[in-house]
């Protein structure tokens, strides 16, 4: 199987590193296409991957195609890549708010993947949400499930509501951890820690309750009232929290990001 990626910024070099490995490519290198003459040196160093500054020269080959560029620049995109496209290949895009309905009109194709990503593909332990348009068959799909579950996991969604609402928990959901981070941060070195222990106390912290909570089958509110005793310190806090209605706005911004989501797909 052929795989080109266009667009060898964050999302598609992170995708492009997870799926190189994948045995799926067997004897073929994946392919990346970028028009950056600096990512294009920089990428024709690495011997896995076969790096293209010329569409016509990848794209009609292709088997399944990876679009991983900035939405904005879709529409151009689109009106370069449809004449050297085929209604056989598979079309997997990793743009945010743009929808399988746009991408399946612009390019006059019928196969098409839509996902949301998240950073943390980077270190291998991604998420990504996707679905699919009615012409993708169920040995594509999975075929594509194996190639994103490369980056960390993945989960099958029914329609585009949920890739949206995947855009608030999970897609932006990691600054919503590093903001609670960062706050915890500035926190310790306020009580006079140095930034060396206040990373330590912050990021072991964080790491040892999502362990806690992976290996037990036991609910946040469970673990709370494990850790916070009547009148303690630890209920003193949640208790700051509840007064500060901190839960609502947690979720507030979620669907804060989950409305953006769609109304960025009716931009394009």
């Amino acid at each position: 199987m052929k795989v080109l990626v266009i667009g060898a910024g964050n999302m598609g070099l992170t995708y492009s590193e997870g799926m190189a490995t994948s045995p799926l490519l067997s004897k073929h290198k994946l392919r990346i296409y970028d028009t950056d003459p600096k990512k294009i040196e920089t990428l024709s160093k690495e011997p896995q991957f076969n790096v293209f500054d010329n569409l016509e020269d990848c794209l009609p080959k292709a088997d399944v195609v990876f679009i991983a560029v900035k939405p904005y620049h879709c529409e151009a995109l689109f009106k370069e890549m449809k004449p050297l496209i085929n209604n056989e290949q598979l079309f997997v895009s990793l743009m945010a708010g743009v929808t399988i309905e746009l991408i399946k009109d612009q390019l006059g194709i019928e196969k098409v993947i839509r996902t949301m990503p998240n950073l943390p593909a980077q270190v291998g332990k991604g998420v990504t949400s996707y679905t699919e348009s009615e012409a993708v068959s169920k040995l594509e799909l999975i075929m594509v499930r194996n190639l994103l579950d490369t980056t960390g996991t993945s989960i099958h969604v029914d329609t585009e509501k949920f890739i949206d609402a995947s855009t608030g928990i999970s897609g932006s959901g990691p600054a919503y951890v590093f903001y609670f981070m960062q706050s915890m941060l500035e926190a310790a070195l306020k009580m006079g820690f140095s930034p060396y222990d206040s990373k330590v106390l912050v990021t072991s912290t964080f790491e040892g309750a999502i362990e806690l909570f992976n290996q037990n089958d036991i609910s946040p509110e469970s673990w709370i009232a494990r850790v916070a005793s009547k009148g303690g310190t630890t209920q003193a806090a949640i208790d700051s929290m509840e007064d500060n209605n901190v839960k609502q706005l947690i979720q507030d911004a979620a669907y804060a990001a989950f409305n953006r989501a769609i109304e960025l797909g009716k931009e394009y």
